[in-house]
């Protein structure tokens, strides 16, 4: 599961403002700042993090000299300038940056706001994405409750923060307790999303995966398959999404034919 980026949302004029004497920035300005994220975010999407890298950092820039640090507009950005260098492999600078951001947003927003959990859930994939799984097992732990009590159990940020727990657990080694969480939020996501959607496809695609690792081939197999059928429909047969859940399954396939395949020791 990559980190995702935020969509930059800037409204910032208000009769408050005025009042100060506040020059609002340009229309143009903010347009351009809001194009730099969208780039950035489009080569996240594509795969070309050290690419938005430079966006971000363009945005970020501009963001803080047009609309200030603590604009929730500037936060987006550095929070997706953050993620993206973690995608990019500068570990040590991303998280960083994102511990900051998520401080800036508690300081702004407050610690329950829904873009402050965003901060927060995305820094939890960081650290399980650099291997720090003590750290990621505490914050995406609380990361789903609080957006449980805030959002429900089947709102789709809490399905991501679900998810997100479980792959933590797995990379903890806990991979039966993985499968556990991922098969209820699975179940949850079928009902509240339907089968073809991004998060359910996601969630069926990970519990796959602990499938294979617990060397039940055969579910996961028919897991994968579910999930690449699911995904063609929704994103096409071409999409990378599509094609690397249907390596996926050809890999647990090849697995289970070998295991097959092995002959009997004397």
């Amino acid at each position: 599961m990559a980190i995702s980026t935020e969509v930059m949302t800037v409204v910032w004029w208000s009769r408050e403002t005025r009042a100060r004497g506040v020059v609002a920035p340009r229309r143009e300005d903010v347009a351009a700042l809001a194009e730099d994220n969208a780039a950035g975010a489009s080569h996240c999407a594509a795969g070309r993090p050290a690419e938005a890298v430079r966006h971000f950092e363009d945005a970020l820039a501009g963001c803080i000299g047009t609309l200030g640090p603590d604009h929730p507009a500037t936060l987006t950005v550095a929070g997706n300038l953050g993620a993206t260098c973690v995608s990019a492999g500068q570990w040590r600078r991303g998280l960083e940056l994102m511990i900051a951001n998520l401080s800036d947003r508690v300081r702004v927003l407050g610690e329950d706001d829904p873009r402050t959990l965003t901060a927060a859930d995305a820094l939890a994939t960081a650290y399980r994405l650099v291997d720090d799984v003590d750290e990621a097992l505490s914050l995406s732990g609380r990361v789903t409750a609080e957006r449980r009590r805030v959002l429900g159990p089947t709102h789709p940020d809490t399905l991501v923060s679900r998810m997100g727990m479980a792959l933590a657990r797995a990379a903890a080694g806990d991979v039966e307790s993985a499968l556990t969480l991922l098969g209820a939020a699975l179940h949850d996501a079928e009902r509240a999303l339907g089968a073809q959607h991004e998060h359910t496809i996601a969630l069926r695609a990970n519990a796959a995966g602990c499938l294979a690792s617990l060397g039940r081939t055969a579910e996961a197999v028919a897991a994968f398959q579910r999930a690449t059928d699911d995904a063609a429909a929704l994103l096409g047969h071409e999409h990378p999404e599509t094609v690397a859940l249907r390596e996926d399954m050809a890999d647990a396939y090849r697995s289970s034919r070998s295991s097959v395949a092995e002959p009997l020791s004397a």
